[in-house]
C-alpha cells in the first residue's frame, strides 16, 4: 500500500511529529508545541475534522487535548535501538484507535515515520507522508497553502 494514490485530504487519521518549540509551563499537547511549522500543520490537521494525534518523543502517541509538561527530548538524537523501542510503544498506544481506519497521514520527519509506517501497513492501512521530501520552507509554504483550502471531509 505505502505511498498509495489515496487523497490526503480523506485520511481517517493523522499523526503530527512534535517540536523542540515548547511553552514552559504544562498545557494541552496542541498548544504546548510552539513553532510555526507545528502551528501551520496543526491548523491543516484541525481543517480536516478528522481525529489526529501528536507524537512525542517523550509520552508516544499523544491526544492534543491531553496536558503534558514541557520536556527536552527528540527521536533525531536517539539510537536506533531506542526509536525502534519508542516505535514499539507507540504502535501500542496507537492500536486502540485504529477500528475503521484505513488510511493515515504523517505530518512527521523521517525518525518519526521510520518503524510506525510498516507495522500500519501490515494491519492493511495506507500510509502517507505528503511532505517527506520537502524540505522546512516548503513545508511551511506546503502547509499555509492548504489551510487556505477547503480540507474538510468530503474534499478532494
Amino acid at each position: 500500500m505505502g505511498q498509495a494514490n489515496m487523497s490526503i485530504y480523506t485520511a481517517d487519521l493523522y499523526l503530527v511529529s512534535c517540536v523542540s518549540r515548547k511553552g514552559n509551563a504544562p498545557d494541552r499537547a496542541k498548544d504546548l508545541y510552539q513553532s510555526d511549522w507545528f502551528c501551520k500543520a496543526r491548523i491543516w490537521v484541525e481543517q480536516t475534522g478528522r481525529p489526529w494525534f501528536i507524537l512525542s518523543a517523550k509520552y508516544g502517541l499523544v491526544h492534543p487535548e491531553a496536558v503534558i509538561a514541557p520536556y527536552e527530548k527528540t527521536l533525531n538524537k536517539m539510537a536506533a535501538a531506542e526509536r525502534r523501542a519508542w516505535a514499539a510503544a507507540t504502535i501500542k498506544q496507537l492500536e486502540q484507535h485504529l477500528d475503521g481506519v484505513e488510511s493515515v497521514v504523517f505530518l512527521a520527519g523521517q525518525r518519526y515515520r521510520e518503524h510506525l509506517e510498516s507495522p500500519l501497513q501490515s494491519r492493511g492501512i495506507a500510509t502517507s507522508a505528503p511532505m517527506a521530501r520537502l524540505g522546512i520552507g516548503r513545508q511551511l509554504a506546503w502547509l499555509k497553502a492548504g489551510a487556505h483550502r477547503e480540507t474538510g471531509p468530503g474534499a478532494q
